[in-house]
């Protein structure tokens, strides 16, 4: 988790929080170690947060702090949670965690009755079910997008061929049956799509390509048949979106 995520969540943490709430438990929430939330604590109480407490009893949110109010009608504010609800079907371990914690932030800034309505199991998302991928971590992948990461796939296609592929991530589909990477892959010198059910392995490279997703992006969106450059200005390349191939 990013420092600037980090603060954030300290914030909610405290602003959610009847007690003082230890270093040591918010350490174990935001899976870091306890120096790092003093040191995050102290950064916050620079920034003029009114945090008290200290080491040992705890750290309370003086009153008459909060962050700005969530400024959503109650219809909007059902889709949000149904909208999350509906996140509880992909096979994204983190993202479902993620909106767990959303719901919980939602609840705790409505009003009682708003929040007794929605807590009261009214809405309901139905439907399969994706099983998480075991070969790739797909926060790992959303990961490499953000930071235009390149990205070594073992990959084996729907005719049980396996090859080695140096990706460079461009988005996430998420089916109801698996998600699918999207990606630059230079074997193919093409856009190709991954199914993440058939990735054996996937690690990060220590390369990127910063400055390129946009357009690679575009590519993919604009998709068919037609003569692209690589981003590098070299030679003209067919772009065919496809998944599995050769």
């Amino acid at each position: 988790m990013r420092k600037a995520s980090r603060l954030f969540e300290i914030i909610q943490i405290l602003r959610l929080a009847t007690r003082p709430v230890t270093a040591a438990r918010i350490a174990e929430a935001l899976e870091v170690t306890v120096r790092s939330i003093y040191r995050d604590i102290a950064a916050l109480q620079a920034m003029r947060v009114p945090i008290e407490g200290g080491r040992g009893i705890g750290y309370i949110l003086r009153p008459g702090f909060d962050l700005p109010p969530l400024m959503f009608s109650i219809e909007e504010t059902e889709a949000i949670v149904l909208a999350l609800a509906l996140l509880e079907r992909i096979g994204d371990a983190e993202l479902i965690a993620a909106a767990r914690r959303v719901n919980g932030k939602i609840a705790g800034a409505m009003p009682a009755p708003l929040r007794q309505a929605l807590q009261g199991n009214a809405l309901h998302a139905w439907g399969t079910v994706a099983p998480p991928p075991t070969g790739v971590d797909l926060a790992l992948v959303r990961q490499a997008i953000r930071d235009e990461q390149k990205l070594l796939i073992d990959y084996r296609d729907e005719y049980g061929r396996a090859t080695e592929r140096n990706v460079k991530p461009l988005a996430l589909i998420y089916y109801s049956a698996t998600a699918v990477i999207v990606g630059w892959c230079e074997l193919r010198a093409a856009i190709r799509n991954f199914r993440a059910d058939r990735v054996e392995s996937c690690a990060p490279l220590d390369a990127h390509f910063r400055g390129e997703g946009d357009g690679l992006r575009d590519l993919w969106i604009r998709g068919g048949m037609s003569q692209r450059h690589l981003p590098d200005g070299r030679a003209p390349i067919t772009v065919r979106p496809q998944i599995d191939e050769r």
